[in-house]
């Protein structure tokens, strides 16, 4: 059994571990609003009940549960009541077989341990924001928070890790997850440019930076007729094939191909390029995708063995037909009798997608929980 202690910072580690199978109690403050989109969608498949952790009953509860648990999940305020409740050594002499997962912030240890913040704060800090915008423009982060699903991610993956470590050891461990730290994952090979090239990357809008020794910048996002696609003039084995497809794709639309019929693109070295001679490309790329859509790219470019990919939008997300033909979305009882539409479990197992637990179903879990409330 799985002990979801956790706000909003924590709240998809509970969600991807019981999508897997595991039985998931969701524990929550006696006047906590559930009504929330976020809360529905993340909490949909766990089991419900309500705690006074600050209560002594609630935190005789809390015992109690975690003496038969296998991992407790828990997003402690260093410093607080609440962190010295879910201390790893306290715990632990309850259940030396439980994992406790502790996300924060930044860590339980160091500098900023005690220190608070939201997502805009743990996008700044793990660098992220730096590398989204435009060259001229201020540091941005993305629209919906991105910050809790790498740290919720990361918490289940070293949760699962330490249920490993387990089997062979026989005794649990305290997983100390930063959000921080858990962030630095989303900015991929960024952090790479200080070590091996002394030099810090920068915001480079819809264009990609360091593929030509010249300094010349690469489209990455193009509109199209009706939004956006992803695609970018490649070199070497996956150039040959998607440069040359392109072009031929474009002859046959009878789109003036300008500069691309100039060179050999089976033999053209993207990283030799100047910033001249790849506008001169990419301009009739550029008119070209204008002409189609987003799904005429994605099936053309499918049927071509090239590589480049619409922009969805969350629209396109809820229609997209491989999501459709995989029963990702899942329908489920919502109050009041109405039900409503939600992410399914992302894995499929044996064969089948697990069913989502309703909120409704998790209500069935009462005894001494309820009357700790």
């Amino acid at each position: 059994m799985v002990l979801d202690c956790t706000g909003r910072l924590g709240w998809l580690a509970g969600r991807l571990l019981a999508d897997l199978g595991a039985d998931v109690l969701k524990i929550e403050p006696p006047l906590a609003d559930l009504s929330t989109a976020d809360w529905r969608a993340l909490n949909v498949n766990k089991r419900i009940t309500r705690v006074d952790l600050e209560g002594e009953l609630g935190r005789d509860e809390l015992d109690r549960l975690a003496a038969d648990a296998d991992i407790l999940l828990a997003t402690p305020a260093t410093g607080t009541p609440a962190a010295a409740l879910f201390d790893h050594a306290r715990l632990s002499a309850i259940n030396p077989r439980l994992i406790v997962v502790a996300i924060t912030p930044f860590g339980l240890t160091g500098p900023k341990a005690g220190w608070i913040a939201s997502d805009l704060e743990i996008m700044a800090a793990s660098g992220a924001m730096s590398l989204a915008g435009e060259p001229d423009g201020t540091p941005l982060r993305v629209s919906a928070p991105q910050s809790y699903a790498w740290a919720g991610s990361q918490a289940a993956v070293g949760a699962l890790t330490a249920l490993a470590s387990r089997s062979r050891s026989g005794r649990g461990q305290c997983v100390d997850v930063s959000a921080q730290a858990a962030t630095l994952v989303a900015i991929s090979h960024a952090p790479a440019f200080v070590d091996v090239d002394g030099t810090s990357p920068t915001r480079a809008g819809a264009f990609m930076t360091g593929r030509s020794v010249k300094g010349a910048r690469y489209r990455v996002f193009w509109p199209c007729r009706d939004g956006y696609l992803n695609f970018i003039l490649y070199g070497g084995i996956a150039g040959q094939r998607t440069n040359t497809q392109l072009a031929a794709w474009m002859r046959e639309r009878g789109a003036p191909l300008g500069a691309l019929a100039e060179i050999d693109l089976e033999k053209w070295d993207p990283t030799l390029a100047t910033q001249e001679e790849v506008d001169a490309l990419e301009a009739p790329i550029a008119a070209f995708f204008l002409t189609i859509s987003k799904r005429e790219f994605l099936e053309e470019a499918h049927r071509r063995e090239m590589l480049g990919y619409p922009v969805s939008t969350v629209a396109d997300i809820a229609q997209d037909p491989q999501l459709g033909a995989r029963g990702f979305w899942q329908d489920v009882a919502a109050a009041g009798g109405a039900s409503e539409r939600h992410c399914g479990c992302f894995a499929i197992i044996d064969g089948e997608r697990p069913p989502l637990q309703s909120r409704n179903d998790a209500q069935a879990h009462a005894g001494r929980a309820e009357e700790a409330a």
